[in-house]
C-alpha cells in the first residue's frame, strides 16, 4: 500500500527589502542608564535637575553608539564627578509611548532603561561629589519610602524594583512601571528600607549584666538550609525579626520569642539561645523605663504553620525567608546588624548544625506552611 502524500502549502514570496529598506523597518526607542547609589546607610542618592521639579537616580540619555554601562559610567562622571565602573544590572525598563509620566508636547517614541549597581558611597566619596551648576542644584540621600516621594511614579516604581533587586540578589524586568514577569516578595509587599532607629546603640555579644532589665526579645530564626525569616507588618511595610516585648506572663525572654514567633510568624522553635544585647540608655519606648537591654537570640525553626493573623494586631504578616546578609540590610540597623547576623549565623553553624546560607532571592513562606524549597531538602 502506498503512503499518502502530503502537501506543503506554498508560501508567499516575501518582498526583498533593501539595507536601508530594512533599517527604517526597524523599532527605534530611546537608549537610558541610571546608577542606585547608596550611602553606607542604605539610603538612596537622588539629585534634582534643575530643568524640573521632580528628583531623578543619576544617569541619563546614551549617545548614539553608547552601550548602557558606558553611558552610565560617562553621566556618573558628568553629573558626579566620580569615575567608577558600574557593577551588576539591578533592573531594565520599557516605557512605552503615551505613558501618563510622559509629557504630551514630546516626541517620544517609547524608552529601555537600564539601572545599574552603582555601590555604596563611603564619607570621603560623599565628600567628593561635584555636581554640574547648569544641570543640577542639589543631591540628597534618602530612605526609600521618601525618595519615592519625590519622583515621577514611574521613576519611583524603577527605583524601588532596582533597589529591592539589589537587597534580593536578583534583577528586575519591568513595562511601564510594572513587573514582566512574577512580582518579586519584596515588591509584592511593598518592603521599604530606612535607617532604623537604635542603630548607633552599643551591641553587646553575650550575657546581659545581672540587674538590667530586659524588656525585648527578637531572633535571628534558622530554617535547615542557613536563611533566617523576617516579618513584614502590612502597616508599616518594614522588615523586623520576629519577636517583641517581654509581658509578665513570659517566663523568660526565651519564652517571649517562642510565643511571639508562634503569634507573628507561626513558628515552632526549638532551643532558644543568647546572641547578645543592644544598650538602650532611656526605654523611652517602654515609658521611659531607663537603661534596658534589648535582647537579640538565635534558634532553629522545627516547623512552619499556614499563615495566621496575629492576634496582638490583627494584622497578617508576610514572612520573608532571607539570608542573614539580606536580612542585616533589610533591618536598617547598619553596621551593627551585619555583626548580629554574622554572630548569629556563627551560632546557628556551631549549636544547631546549620550551614551558611548560599546566596539566592528572597522568598516569601508557603502560605500553607512548610518549608520551602532547598529548606526542605536541607531538613
Amino acid at each position: 500500500m502506498n503512503s499518502p502524500t502530503h502537501s506543503t502549502p506554498q508560501v508567499p514570496e516575501q518582498p526583498r527589502m533593501s539595507q536601508e529598506e530594512y533599517a527604517r523597518s526597524r523599532h527605534a526607542v530611546w537608549l537610558g542608564a541610571a546608577a542606585l547609589f547608596t550611602d553606607e546607610l542604605g539610603r538612596v542618592l537622588l539629585v534634582k535637575p534643575t530643568y524640573r521639579s521632580q528628583w531623578l537616580l543619576p544617569g541619563g540619555g546614551a549617545d548614539p553608539g553608547e552601550s548602557p554601562e558606558v553611558a552610565c559610567q560617562r553621566e556618573v562622571r558628568e553629573e558626579l564627578g566620580l569615575t567608577r565602573k558600574p557593577g551588576r544590572l539591578l533592573a531594565v525598563h520599557c516605557l512605552t509611548p503615551g505613558h501618563p509620566d510622559v509629557a504630551l508636547d514630546l516626541p517620544f517614541p517609547g524608552e529601555v532603561r537600564y539601572v545599574l549597581d552603582g555601590g555604596v558611597l563611603t564619607e570621603a566619596d560623599i565628600a567628593a561629589l561635584r555636581l554640574p551648576p547648569a544641570e543640577l542644584s542639589a543631591y540628597e540621600f534618602l530612605d526609600s519610602r521618601a525618595a519615592s516621594e519625590r519622583m515621577t511614579p514611574v521613576d519611583a516604581q524603577i527605583m524601588l524594583a532596582a533597589l529591592r533587586a539589589r537587597l534580593a540578589d536578583t534583577t528586575a524586568h519591568l513595562t511601564d512601571g510594572r513587573h514582566v514577569a512574577e512580582v518579586p516578595p519584596l515588591d509584592r509587599h511593598q518592603v521599604h528600607t530606612r535607617p532604623r532607629a537604635g542603630r548607633e546603640w552599643p551591641w553587646h555579644p553575650g550575657s546581659v549584666p545581672d540587674g538590667m532589665t530586659i524588656p525585648q526579645a527578637w531572633g535571628w530564626l534558622f530554617t535547615p538550609d542557613g536563611r533566617v525569616v523576617l516579618v513584614i507588618d502590612p502597616a508599616e511595610r518594614l522588615a523586623m525579626l520576629p519577636g517583641g516585648t517581654v509581658e509578665l506572663k513570659d517566663e523568660s525572654p526565651e519564652a517571649t520569642l517562642v510565643r511571639e514567633a508562634a503569634e507573628e510568624a507561626q513558628l515552632s522553635l526549638g532551643n532558644v539561645e543568647r546572641l547578645g544585647w543592644v544598650y538602650d540608655a532611656t526605654g523611652e519606648v517602654y515609658g521611659g523605663i531607663g537603661e534596658c537591654a534589648r535582647l537579640r537570640l538565635a534558634a532553629r525553626i522545627t516547623a512552619i504553620g499556614p499563615s495566621t493573623t496575629d492576634t496582638a494586631t490583627g494584622r497578617r504578616f508576610a514572612r520573608l525567608l532571607t539570608t542573614p546578609q539580606q536580612a542585616a540590610a533589610l533591618l536598617g540597623w547598619g553596621e551593627q546588624g551585619y555583626q548580629q547576623a554574622e554572630m548569629a549565623a556563627q551560632m546557628a553553624e556551631l549549636r544547631f548544625g546549620i550551614p551558611r546560607a548560599l546566596p539566592g532571592p528572597v522568598y516569601e513562606l508557603p502560605v500553607d506552611g512548610g518549608f520551602p524549597g532547598r529548606a526542605r531538602a536541607a531538613a
